[in-house]
């Protein structure tokens, strides 16, 4: 392999804004997301399942060909 042609892979911090800190390996030194799996409301069992029923009939009739 060359050496220039991949990026350096260097130990990292991924810092969430929730406050969950974790270690791993990247391209980049220090990483800030905004969410991660300890505050997203689908990992954390605090999601809001959304109605989808009607919803079809619901566009078809808005777009209905009168």
């Amino acid at each position: 392999m060359k050496d220039a042609m991949h990026p350096t892979y260097i130990e990292t911090t991924i810092k969430c804004a929730c406050g969950n800190v974790m270690e791993t390996r990247a391209t980049k030194p220090d990483l800030k997301i905004e969410i991660c799996s300890s505050c997203h409301p689908f990992f954390t069992g605090k999601h809001k399942l959304m109605d989808t029923e009607g919803r079809v009939e619901r566009f078809l009739n808005k777009y209905k060909k009168k």
